[in-house]
């Protein structure tokens, strides 16, 4: 998708603080951070969301490098979230897959909060 955000990231067309990266996914933090470390991990193909055929191979991969970022930005040792939003009841804000690693702050055990 030659006008999406993270495929223009995926194909070093924008600049982004690159964390981790192979020839599946790259990861990098999100420049409007909820949580002091806050990185993002993509496909470097285009696939919407979860429900866009994405290969085995690539959501194991999305998936691998989770654990890879935390280590990488300090958190492996104190926990850290892994989250996908997908579609617009989960507030998806960029249709191109991602993975939020989130840590380096204790969060409240609670996470699922919605408008009736």
């Amino acid at each position: 998708m030659d006008d999406c955000i993270f495929c223009m990231i995926a194909r070093g067309e924008l600049d982004a603080r690159t964390v981790y990266s192979n020839d599946l996914v790259i990861a990098f933090d999100d420049i409007t951070p909820q949580a002091p470390v806050h990185t993002l991990i993509i496909p470097r193909r285009h696939y919407a969301d979860m429900g866009d055929d994405v290969p085995d191979e690539v959501a194991c991969a999305l998936f691998a490098a989770a654990p890879k970022v935390a280590a990488i930005k300090g958190v492996a040792e104190t926990g850290y979230r892994v989250i996908i939003n997908n579609g617009r009841d989960a507030s998806q804000t960029v249709q191109h897959l991602h993975v939020h690693v989130m840590g380096g702050v204790p969060f409240s055990h609670g996470m699922v909060h919605f408008s009736q």
